[in-house]
């Protein structure tokens, strides 16, 4: 448990950070006040920015139909998109990674309002963390997003996961936004959120965002005994008490805008464990405090220059406690700081082609109470140059990273300065006069640095290790056609053939003794894939709608790592060959119906290819039915949700068991 110090800080850090909300939102709400009773505002001409010019769009879940998902984390949304894997391990406050076209959860950024969220420890961002109910838009871009005026950090991932969180918009004669969401069900599930959104005056709107999540988390599951899986019992320590504070300001210039969030987690959280052999009674805990404070300002200095400036301070800390280690009593403390600035520039050559220069400094330090450690610290910037050109049918963008990276430590050894140059190709035709077909194609070569855990970890990390690189190919093509006065009103396919290479693939292998495991740069894994997307929307007689969304995905992962090896051109660990999805919705007046399927082929547990580590495939299926109701000025939803309809019992990660079924009930109040 937290001691008194312990608690007497976090109550101070969340006491300073609503005091820090208040000198946000309160000043400008009684500027507004005032000048309301004291004179009248003139009306305001504000320009728009102009728009982003983006070759290859990006798998993307918004609006109404990521609320139809039924989804309780980013983690469980981003399920529906092609090309992903989820690593989920088990219960409502599991651990939750996604992996991209199988080349590793540490390729993929995150950004969140446009900002990428950082953990220079491990790599890893756990996606369960962040809740819808303050989501705007999920976007996936595989190799990047594909527009040149952005911060170089945009460019530096091999995929990226976009999250944007709601904004204000009033409609004449509005000034307040309040919607209180209250979930249960399955699991002693408490879910209560409130979303306030506040029109301060015609230029800024601010915006507080305040969510808690309490449950058991214990759930019915069978596990594997030698005949099968013959016995039943329940998930023990998966509780989760969790919570989360957001506030944000957003404001127009002219020809530009500017936003400001504060973000605060807080967590404590059972870590159930592995089950074998009957041994599932863990009591691990672990406890999470993530704060960061972040800045964008965007202008279009002039008909051709425009200017984006990003800034970000971060400070997590995580308390990991192990007290049934008879050997060794574990009782960790861990403390990142980050701190983060970016200038990206773009101009305008022409109607038709377009340069940018971007330039971004990052710092990032390691803190920790374990024996002989070195308390990293990371400095990294990243200079990126790039060109496109835009015609009516073609487009195509080039572009080069720099990365320079050098590192201190207290002791020991520490790794030798990095600089590495990386490019990237995109490129989009329509070869018709017709816009409804379109080719697409990208290269680009990137790499990701080693983690503080892999460098650094006590008897475990090796500071000569290289960076791991990712070489990806990519041809695809999408069709879009929009029918008038027809039941089909709107279909669009996609389809992408890809090939990656992962070099330097950091392992784990052991060292002197089979206890002691050292780091190493010993990988090589090639990745062929298809995806297939396809949205069609119906309507009939203006009371019925339907839509669906239907995602496929194959790959073939291959370890080429040593021709010696027994596993040589097996698939990789939890890989399957055959994955998708299925999301259907249909409306009549105030009723919504919505289905979704999850699919997950056959895979392997283990690098051998071999009948001990095969996994069987697993499906689940949710579904919802809703009920919107409407009194004068207030607006209610009433949500009825079953997940996992045919209780099927199922590890995502082996030997982690899921939840069968189970249900959740949503009420949501609009004002």
């Amino acid at each position: 448990m937290c001691t008194n110090e312990c608690m007497r800080s976090r109550v101070a850090k969340l006491y300073g950070f609503a005091c820090l909300l208040v000198c946000f939102v309160l000043p400008v709400c009684a500027q507004e006040k005032d000048s309301l009773t004291i004179k009248q505002l003139k009306e305001i001409a504000v320009k728009g920015l102009r728009p982003a010019q983006e070759i290859i769009p990006a798998q993307t879940l918004e609006g109404k139909e990521l609320e139809r998902l039924n989804s309780h984390s980013v983690a469980d949304a981003v399920r529906f998109f092609s090309g992903v894997q989820i690593k989920d391990y088990g219960g409502i406050g599991g651990l939750k990674t996604v992996d991209v076209r199988s080349m590793g959860t540490n390729h993929l950024g995150v950004f969140y309002d446009g900002i990428q969220l950082g953990n220079a420890q491990n790599g890893q961002i756990d996606l369960g963390k962040f809740s819808l109910d303050n989501m705007e838009q999920i976007a996936l871009y595989n190799g990047q997003k594909s527009t040149i005026f952005q911060p170089a950090k945009d460019y530096g991932s091999a995929g990226s996961i976009y999250l944007t969180s709601l904004k204000p918009r009033f409609t004449e004669g509005e000034h307040t936004h309040l919607r209180a969401t209250f979930k249960t069900g399955s699991f002693g599930l408490i879910n209560p959120s409130l979303l306030w959104q506040q029109k301060v005056n015609r230029r800024i709107n601010s915006t507080i965002s305040a969510e808690w999540t309490q449950a058991h988390g214990r759930y019915k599951f069978r596990y594997k005994k030698k005949n099968g899986y013959d016995t039943t019992a329940i998930r023990k320590n998966g509780d989760v008490n969790a919570f989360r504070l957001e506030g944000g300001l957003n404001g127009i210039i002219d020809k530009g805008e500017w936003s400001t969030k504060v973000y605060y987690y807080n967590a404590e959280r059972g870590l159930p464990g592995f089950v074998v052999k009957g041994v599932f009674g863990h009591i691990d805990r672990q406890w999470d405090e993530n704060l960061f404070i972040q800045s964008s300002f965007r202008k279009d200095v002039s008909k051709k220059y425009s200017l984006l400036l990003n800034a970000k301070y971060a400070d997590d800390y995580t308390r990991y406690v192990a007290p049934d280690t008879a050997a060794l009593q574990v009782d960790n403390h861990y403390r990142q700081k980050e701190f983060y600035f970016s200038a990206a520039n773009q101009y305008a050559l022409t109607s038709f082609w377009d340069i940018s220069l971007s330039g971004d400094f990052q710092w990032n330090k390691l803190d920790a109470d374990l024996p002989e450690f070195q308390y990293p610290v990371r400095y990294t910037t990243l200079v990126a140059a790039a060109s496109a050109i835009h015609f009516s049918r073609f487009k195509a963008q080039a572009s080069v990273l720099a990365t320079i990276v050098n590192e201190t430590v207290k002791v020991k050894y520490v790794a030798p300065p990095r600089q590495e140059f990386t490019p990237a190709v995109f490129i989009s035709w329509q070869p018709f006069l017709s816009p409804a077909f379109n080719i697409r194609a990208f290269y680009k070569r990137i790499f990701r640095m080693p983690t503080f855990n892999d460098l650094y970890y006590t008897d475990l990390g090796n500071s000569n290790l290289q960076p791991e690189f990712a070489t990806q190919y990519n041809l695809g093509a999408t069709y879009t056609r929009v029918f008038e006065h027809k039941a089909l009103q709107h279909i669009n396919l996609e389809t992408d053939v890809y090939y990656n290479e992962i070099t330097e693939k950091i392992v784990a292998m052991p060292a002197a003794s089979q206890f002691r495991w050292t780091m190493m740069n010993l990988g090589f894994v090639q990745i062929r894939g298809i995806d297939v997307k396809a949205q069609a929307a119906w309507q009939w007689q203006n009371k019925v709608r339907l839509n669906t969304r239907l995602s496929y995905t194959y790959q073939k992962a291959q370890d080429f790592t040593d021709p010696e090896d027994f596993y040589y051109r097996h698939q990789i660990v939890y890989i399957p060959w055959h994955s998708g999805s299925l999301a259907a919705n249909t409306s009549y007046k105030n009723w919504d119906l919505n289905y979704s399927l999850l699919y997950n082929g056959e895979r392997y547990n283990g690098k051998a290819n071999i009948p001990e580590n095969h996994l069987q495939p697993w499906y689940t299926s949710d579904i919802s039915v809703a009920r919107s109701l409407q009194f004068k000025q207030v607006g209610c939803k009433i949500t009825a949700q079953v997940n996992n309809v045919f209780n099927q019992y199922y590890d995502v990660v082996l030997s982690y068991p899921m939840p069968g079924r189970n249900y959740k009930f949503t009420l949501a109040v609009n004002i």
